[in-house]
């Protein structure tokens, strides 16, 4: 295994670890914002008022990208694995 495959393993599992992370953390930063706007506007700071809706939107997230996000896995996984038989030629 030369030096420019290592490259791009390294490179596709950094990939996939922005491509699996950022509907997750753009939710979470989307509403976090969001919270901490009204927070300021209103001089309410109450830590949990903006933990409660930013778990909500993430779990609700996930309900609905989990199932691209574990076939995007699968697949990843799947393409690792076909690529070990080619190490040793």
């Amino acid at each position: 295994m030369g030096i420019a495959e290592v490259v791009d393993v390294g490179r596709l599992a950094l990939w996939m670890t922005v491509l699996i992370s950022a509907p997750l953390l753009g939710v979470a930063l989307a509403v976090g914002l969001l919270i901490g706007i009204v927070q300021a506007a209103t001089s309410i700071n109450e830590s949990t008022l903006s933990f409660i809706p930013k778990v909500a939107a993430v779990a609700m997230t996930l309900a609905i990208v989990g199932s691209w996000q574990l076939s995007t896995l699968v697949d990843y996984t799947r393409s690792m694995f076909q690529r070990i038989p080619l190490l040793f030629t």
